[in-house]
């Protein structure tokens, strides 16, 4: 049987579901004297993620970091299903799709490391940044020419809106 290409998935996604740390960011934290992590975001991948909402997309972060920065910063672009210090990943995914009625095969879940794998096993279309671990890229049906923190995200939700004919231009 032929595997189905990633494409024949992007008309069925409602809902996008990113880590934070390695794709949301370049997985680098500069570590201040005071201990706190500095991290940074792609403008780029800020307005796909805002321009999603606006076009009606469940979007959520769910990450095992904690940093109130990246929080507001979500919640500036308008998601507001982010949950950080979710060390178990699947629970936290399990309860938003009971939350929120979203079939599993609806979502499309970017990350990067091992403590995305037991979410990426069960979605329609487990997508990676270009810089994930071996592991994940294994179980991705899609992995991006981008890196984390380098426009891998709005790479996936430009691909996603315009097979739905709701992208920008």
């Amino acid at each position: 049987m032929e595997e189905k290409s990633y494409k024949e998935y992007l008309n069925h996604i409602t809902t996008f579901i990113f880590d934070v740390d390695g794709v949301l960011t370049n997985a680098n934290v500069l570590v201040t004297t005071s201990g706190e992590l500095l991290r940074t975001m792609s403008v780029k991948d800020g307005f796909a993620l805002k321009f999603a909402v606006n076009a009606g997309y469940n979007i959520a972060i769910i990450s095992a970091g904690t940093n109130d920065g990246v929080k507001l910063r979500l919640e500036g672009l308008g998601i507001h299903d982010v949950y950080l210090g979710a060390h178990d990943k699947l629970t936290t995914f399990k309860a938003y799709l009971k939350a929120k009625n979203i079939k599993q095969e609806n979502i499309l879940y970017m990350g990067d490391d091992i403590a995305d794998y037991p979410v990426m096993k069960v979605v329609g279309l487990p997508s990676c940044p270009q810089d994930a671990v071996p592991e994940i890229k294994s179980i991705s049906k899609y992995i991006s020419h981008k890196k984390g923190g380098k426009g891998a995200v709005r790479d996936v939700i430009e691909q996603v809106l315009k097979v739905q004919g709701k992208w920008a231009l």
